[in-house]
């Protein structure tokens, strides 16, 4: 039982996309200015496109026989998936032009690599009972 004050728990996947994202959010905000327009913008706003994403795949109510929805749900999936693999190349970027630090690219590539196999989780799951899979 939910507590009434307390918003319904998050699935997984999002929480852990949420913490990426709050990580970068304070990685970058360290960052020396002249990054601020090209690597620390662009890092910041991929991973938000990755919460929203799935927030909105989230969102997408899935019944059985809906291929609409299904194929909504599985092409913000997607756009996640590849949000992520774009801010982990943006990371690398910002790291050989001394923008974040190797520990810095280190830990935004290990948390996106489990963000993204908790994506991948999430569309076999969807196929599966969609009968795609």
């Amino acid at each position: 039982m939910t507590h009434p004050n307390r918003p319904p728990s998050d699935l997984a996947v999002i929480t852990k996309t949420k913490q990426l994202c709050l990580y970068v959010m304070q990685v970058t905000e360290k960052s020396p200015k002249r990054f601020r327009f090209t690597f620390v913008s662009r890092m910041q706003n991929l991973a938000l496109d990755v919460v929203e994403d799935l927030f909105r795949a989230n969102e997408t109510f899935v019944s059985k026989g809906d291929e609409t929805a299904l194929a909504r749900r599985l092409e913000l999936q997607h756009e996640a998936s590849t949000s992520l693999k774009m801010l982990v190349y943006v990371a690398e970027m910002a790291m050989g032009q001394d923008c974040i630090t190797g520990k810095q690219y280190e830990q935004i590539s290990k948390q996106s690599f489990d963000v993204g196999n908790l994506i991948g989780g999430w569309i076999n799951s969807d196929k599966k009972r969609s009968g795609h899979g």
